[in-house]
């Protein structure tokens, strides 16, 4: 079969690297791809959510299935375009696409279905969400923009100056768009965070091994959020017995609630848990795979994905194994200096061989390009370095071993991924 891969990051690139291993694929196309894609797949200059342009190229070279890998496509109804034409594909449609399109949406799933998750109130006006602040009085505040931020769009107030900045910034100044006309103020959680993605047909859900994310910049969780600089798995934190209680209360209603709104979800759900005093908890939920979780998932599935993916497609889940190794897999992102905020590109990456790869590790390019022969850098995440052994300690060391073996130009990475 011929199939397509929509997005163009670390994760795109875990997705292939894994479709790859499929009997079933005659030719893999990436749109549109990045440096490192292009040694393991067609790449084609078609932008993520130019969804005209994607069925065109879709019909053209007669595409069998394809993979809506990001959010925004995905928000924006590609699913549905691509499938009106005849393209199969995995991913969301656009009403179930919304669970995490709309903050506000989805923290209003939770109340009415009665999913565990933080308390929270909406506001569509800064003046009055700021007085609700004030009147709580209870810091860290939680201010999230409504729609979609690019996974930046949650600012965690430490006192009422941070909080009437995060508003202002949000709602007035719009540095996230329209994603800001309204916030969800929510109480601050504690405890272990969980990432756990899951393949679900609408019907059956098959959780994926369970991983934790590093979102802040700096060593020892500091500085601004990012969109990942790290990750484990399994999730050290997620036992048997909290996996079984989030799979009772969580997992499991989610998929009904979205059934019984008419949206019923099919593709990767991601679940953003934090394991509190209380019991586990939904911060978010994403309607895709996570980046730089999947970098670290993907990598121990047993089962050929792309048979998971079409019978996720074709409502048939339960009959399939999904089947995981033993063992653990980190990943150690090198940014580019600067990042989050602004950054140099196009610097020369050394130490990748012909296939864009390093000894003892795979690396997954998220922002590299091609210029000729070479790979330069081209965005703010550059690469995940990813490992994969028995003990998360083998894991680490052999990850860590592959990014002293890389360099470019004011490379920064975390030095404690998975320490805590």
């Amino acid at each position: 079969m011929k199939v397509l891969v929509i997005g163009g990051g670390g994760r795109e690139h875990a997705i292939i690297r894994k479709l790859k291993e499929s009997k079933k694929i005659a030719a893999l196309f990436c749109a549109p791809g990045n440096g490192g894609i292009a040694k393991d797949a067609t790449c084609v200059n078609i932008g993520a959510c130019d969804i005209d342009g994607m069925v065109a190229f879709a019909q053209k070279n007669a595409i069998d299935f394809a993979v809506v890998a990001p959010d925004d496509p995905l928000c924006l109804g590609m699913v549905d375009a691509l499938e009106a034409v005849g393209v199969r594909c995995f991913g969301p449609n656009k009403a179930a696409a919304i669970i995490e399109g709309s903050k506000v949406f989805s923290k209003n799933l939770m109340k009415k279905y009665g999913i565990p998750t933080a308390a929270y109130e909406v506001f569509d006006d800064p003046a009055q969400a700021l007085a609700y602040i004030k009147e709580q009085n209870t810091y860290p505040a939680v201010v999230k923009a409504d729609g979609l931020a690019l996974g930046k769009g949650v600012v965690i107030a430490q006192n009422e100056e941070e909080a009437a900045q995060a508003l202002h910034s949000i709602m007035e100044d719009k540095i996230f768009g329209t994603s800001g006309n309204k916030v969800v103020v929510e109480e601050f959680l504690t405890g272990p965070e969980v990432s756990v993605l899951c393949f679900t047909d609408g019907y059956t859900i098959a959780p994926m091994v369970s991983s934790m994310d590093h979102k802040r910049v700096g060593d020892g969780d500091t500085g601004p959020n990012t969109g990942g600089m790290g990750t484990i798995a399994p999730n050290p934190y997620y036992t048997p017995e909290i996996a079984k209680q989030c799979m009772d209360t969580i997992f499991l209603p989610t998929v009904q609630a979205m059934k019984e709104e008419g949206r019923p979800f099919k593709g990767c759900l991601y679940f953003g848990l934090m394991l509190t005093p209380k019991g586990p908890k939904v911060i978010e939920y994403n309607c895709r795979f996570g980046d730089p979780e999947t970098q670290v998932v993907l990598p121990l599935l047993k089962t050929d994905l792309f048979e998971i993916f079409q019978a996720v497609r074709d409502e048939r889940l339960a009959r399939i194994d999904v089947q995981w190794q033993d063992g653990c897999a980190a990943c150690v992102v090198m940014a580019s200096g600067g990042y989050p905020k602004k950054y140099a590109t196009g610097l020369p990456i050394s130490g990748l061989d012909e296939t864009g790869q390093a000894p003892g590790v795979t690396v997954f390019h998220a922002g590299t390009k091609l210029d000729g022969d070479n790979i330069l850098t081209s965005g703010g995440r550059v690469l995940g370095v990813t490992a994969t052994a028995p003990t998360l300690d083998e894991a680490l060391e052999k990850a860590y071993a592959g990014v002293e073996s890389i360099h470019f130009d004011n490379c920064h990475y975390r030095k404690d991924i998975g320490r805590k």
